[in-house]
């Protein structure tokens, strides 16, 4: 059976915002939250709405998660640590909770929405008040208030594949937005649970993007980061403008730094390239999961492309856009995976020399092809070659980067060096931290350095002068 898919009603959006100014008279409501995040750029993003709904309730946030009222876990699920970490920090709080009574603790995200978590929540964690997945996020005024008022557990798992407009949002920084383009994956790579808790396929309306878009940069926001599970398939079906079209609506409306992740390589057309080759405004940067570098591993992982493709598409954004900054995901240990096979998802790292690279274990998902898979890999097979290809990047990664010393770069400072309060730290047009002096007052600023030095996977700078436009 097809699932629905829809924006949600104004009508519907007006309810929510009912139950928010209902919320906010209560007498009892909750005084503070915390957010706990985990998992990828939609997570957070997400994260941001729901802070913006409860501080329309009239909450505000709590330095730490263990002195607020009211505690949200948003949870990922696509790797079995993130599940496992999530439940661990759920279980602690139950302790907290003990000299807090008064505290409710709530779960949401990708976990919730997975098979038969709602389930688990209900009588293994029986202490979680509230509970819902991704496809609830906009009616999470009315599920909060529902527990409010009962005082019991409420769990909701919806299934439409919805489209929810006008959220409120609290931005985590003034310089920086997140802007969602589309939402859910039609892909069904084998190891992956994203379209069983994302949903399929939709896409925002252009014009509900482009005046988003527009009210960011009006408020301040110098960088927006176009966000999708495969933004590249943005806008498929009769009358959609393609995501090369989108951006370039984007481009000419002189936002100052534009950004955008995922994108399949199945789906990256020579028409982006081109947009990216012409654009003023759109960033060098360029996230590609290439996942294995083996040919029967890809079409084991359903993921409609070859080893041949990837590096053609690599060569193609290479030519058109000199410089280009690239970074990938990939996976070591997929079920089957003979020792040649890794070896030429080695060969293929050493081909590319990316910036940066995302190298994970294979994790079965119940629920996906993968997880059925014969010859699952040993533990100890899957950990020596994970050692020897972050061994490799990091030692390509060194060589990469020398390309930029002596190079000129606009950095925009997102906040204070981790290790000193005199420097700063930011990313440049590349994606690539840099650090250098600096204080608390630059954070927001663009500031253009010379680039003196590589530490790790970052950068070092000397500051040149500043643009704050």
């Amino acid at each position: 059976m097809e699932r629905e898919t829809a924006v949600v009603s104004p009508a519907e959006m007006k309810r929510q915002a009912a139950f928010i100014r209902e919320i906010r008279d209560l007498p009892h409501r909750p005084d503070t939250y915390f957010i706990v995040t985990y998992g990828c750029q939609m997570n957070a993003h997400d994260s941001e709405k729901l802070a913006g709904m409860l501080e329309e309730m009239g909450m505000r946030p709590a330095p730490r998660r263990e002195e607020a009222d009211f505690v949200l876990f948003n949870t990922c699920c696509i790797r079995d640590n993130a599940e496992r970490k999530a439940l661990g920090n759920i279980t602690w709080l139950r302790e907290v909770r003990k000299s807090r009574p008064q505290m409710i603790i709530a779960v949401c995200g990708c976990m919730i929405q997975e098979p038969g978590m709602a389930e688990k929540i209900l009588k293994q964690y029986r202490f979680v008040n509230l509970a819902f997945g991704t496809a609830s996020i906009h009616r999470f005024p009315e599920l909060m208030l529902q527990t409010l008022e009962s005082g019991g557990n409420t769990v909701v798992v919806d299934q439409e594949d919805v489209i929810p407009e006008g959220l409120p949002v609290r931005r985590m920084r003034k310089e920086f937005a997140y802007l969602t383009i589309m939402y859910g994956c039609d892909n069904f790579c084998s190891y992956c649970i994203v379209p069983y808790v994302r949903g399929r396929e939709r896409s925002r309306e252009p014009e509900a993007i482009l005046r988003e878009a527009e009210a960011l940069v009006e408020g301040g926001t110098k960088e927006i980061m176009l966000l999708g599970q495969n933004v590249n398939s943005y806008g498929k079906g009769p009358g959609g403008i393609s995501f090369a079209q989108l951006l370039r609506q984007l481009d000419g409306m002189g936002i100052p730094r534009i950004r955008f992740m995922t994108s399949h390589p199945k789906d990256l057309s020579d028409e982006l390239i081109d947009v990216m080759s012409a654009s003023r405004h759109i960033l060098p940067q360029f996230h590609l999961p290439v996942q294995s570098g083996n040919n029967r591993i890809l079409e084991a992982m359903n993921r409609h492309y070859t080893r041949e493709r990837y590096l053609d598409r690599v060569a193609r954004l290479r030519q058109a856009v000199p410089g280009i900054g690239l970074s990938t995901d990939i996976i070591v240990g997929f079920p089957g995976e003979t020792e040649a096979e890794f070896q030429d998802t080695m060969s293929l790292v050493r081909e590319v020399r990316y910036d940066s690279a995302f190298t994970f274990i294979y994790s079965p998902r119940v629920g996906t092809r993968a997880a059925k898979m014969p010859e699952q890999i040993p533990q100890e097979v899957s950990s020596r070659r994970i050692e020897e290809l972050i061994a490799l990047q990091e030692a390509l990664q060194q060589e990469t980067l020398k390309r930029f010393l002596g190079c000129e770069e606009e950095i925009l400072v997102e906040g204070l060096s981790r290790r000193s309060d005199t420097a700063v730290s930011g990313k440049g047009g590349h994606g690539i931290s840099t650090t250098f002096d600096g204080t608390a007052e630059d954070i927001g600023k663009i500031v253009r350095v010379r680039i003196t030095g590589i530490k790790n996977n970052t950068l070092t700078a000397e500051r040149m002068d500043e643009k704050n436009a």
